[in-house]
């Protein structure tokens, strides 16, 4: 089987789909891999490193898209590209497939099989393939120390000589993978950390971390769903939410919000109001940016600074900040999905569509789309 993984086209990414070490995995295999000349430049990684690993360094992207029997990459093709993958090839990568449907028929209608990682089921058999949770644990990482690099205040108490500096004050709302990471490192930091999630077993979590849980009685089943999301709230609740956590907010000197609702717009958890009731120095890391985000105000990819002196922090691609290790991360869930599906005697990824994880992320086979959710749409 032929693998090759071409160099990202977006300029915000800075990953790859595989690093030296994943590759000389799937080289162990049997299976033939290839990398565009200059894969893991922002990622530390040489072509030299990949050769040195058993894969071979091709110079032609179109001809080796053509060729492949498999592609990896981090974020989704073009159209175009789609078009020069051969019938019956694999495409594995984040695919976004609720908001692209054009996409996703592109997809069908040349003949490729691709694979949502997106959609993989999170479940403990999927765990080591769990690319949304191993990128999303280095972006709550990464924004604490995102905010504590622009905060003009340091983070945890000290006592000198010349007084006592009190600790800064994170707030996280959403206390999923992300949140729960941006909870241990801000309290590593020496934070007074406070986090809020409609979950109760998320509070609970956050609690075993050291942060004071903000319980917000909002009427109503508000467990997590069977895959480990916060459900939908209603407008009811949602207000509700939005004026507690407001109280938390103006105290705070840095907010963190993590919410994102796959498939759909995040939702608004911090309306204007709320922002102009921050202390001037203070800052918003949204997370959810790039879908929209949770904060009213926020320009996706950008950070700008309210009348009042509040900076709203709205990049991208936060994860991307640290590429040696999101590489790395990813690389090992895409090298241990190929490994779980891996036909020793073929020397193939095998596709079985009555397979649980398979069913679960692969979104078009044989000319079709065949995920359930998709097909009927």
């Amino acid at each position: 089987m032929k693998i090759f993984v071409p160099r990202e086209t977006d300029p915000i990414e800075t990953r790859a789909a595989l690093d030296p070490e994943a590759a000389g995995k799937l080289v162990k295999l049997g299976a033939e891999v290839s990398v565009e000349s200059g894969l893991g430049e922002a990622s530390s990684h040489s072509d030299e490193d990949y050769q040195a690993a058993g894969a071979t360094v091709a110079p032609d992207r179109g001809a080796s898209l053509a060729e492949a029997d498999m592609v990896l990459r981090v974020r989704k093709p073009d159209a175009a590209e789609i078009g020069k993958q051969k019938s019956g090839a694999i495409h594995i990568s984040f695919l976004d497939p609720f908001n692209e449907p054009d996409l996703i028929a592109a997809f069908a209608k040349q003949g490729v099989t691709a694979i949502s990682l997106e959609m993989i089921p999170r479940s403990t058999l999927a765990q080591k393939m769990d690319a949304i949770s191993s990128q999303a644990n280095l972006a709550g990482y990464v924004a604490v120390i995102l905010a504590a690099n622009r905060l003009k205040t340091i983070l945890p108490m000290m006592m000198t000589p010349a007084g006592t500096i009190s600790p800064a004050k994170f707030f996280i709302v959403g206390i999923g993978v992300a949140g729960l990471q941006a909870i241990a490192t801000a309290k590593r930091l020496g934070a007074r950390v406070t986090a809020f999630d409609v979950r109760a077993e998320a509070l609970e979590q956050a609690e075993s971390l050291g942060a004071k849980a903000l319980r917000i009685d909002l009427g109503g089943d508000t467990a997590g769903t069977s895959q480990g999301y916060a459900k939908e709230l209603t407008s009811e609740q949602l207000e509700k939410q939005r004026q507690e956590q407001g109280k938390v907010c103006a105290q705070s000197d840095v907010v963190i919000t993590t919410a994102k609702v796959f498939g759909r717009k995040p939702p608004i958890l911090i309306k204007s109001d709320v922002v102009a009731s921050m202390k001037p120095g203070s800052l918003i890391v949204d997370l959810a940016a790039e879908g929209g985000g949770n904060v009213e105000g926020i320009v996706p990819g950008e950070e700008v600074v309210t009348d009042n002196g509040v900076r709203l922090i709205g990049l991208a691609n936060y994860e991307g900040r640290v590429p040696a290790h999101a590489t790395q991360m990813l690389a090992a869930n895409f090298a241990n999905m190929i490994g779980h599906f891996w036909d020793a005697e073929a020397k193939a990824f095998k596709i079985d569509l009555a397979d649980e994880l398979q069913k679960g992320c692969v979104i078009t086979h044989g000319g079709e789309i065949v995920h359930e959710r998709f097909r009927k749409a």
